[in-house]
């Protein structure tokens, strides 16, 4: 069986699916770059609001340590 001789609009075409391939994946790493940056945000954000939380939490347990200690010694209970 004889082979297609290839053309010059064969071998052009195939290097515009070539170019365009590798664009689109230009793209997709351009988008999963900006989502990887938008997690980076959140992630930011989430260690403010735990470090937050964990320190009002902390407040508290000592403010009720201290009403604690404070009504034991008010009733004479060590």
């Amino acid at each position: 069986m004889a082979k297609k001789a290839m053309t010059i609009d064969d071998l052009a075409g195939m290097v515009k699916r070539g170019f365009d391939e590798t664009a689109k994946k230009a793209e997709m790493n351009a988008r999963f770059e900006a989502v990887d940056e938008r997690f980076d945000g959140i992630d930011k954000r989430l260690d403010r609001i735990e470090n937050l939380l964990l320190r009002a939490h902390d407040n508290r347990i000592t403010e009720l340590e201290d009403s604690m200690r404070l009504v034991k010694t008010k009733l004479g209970v060590r």
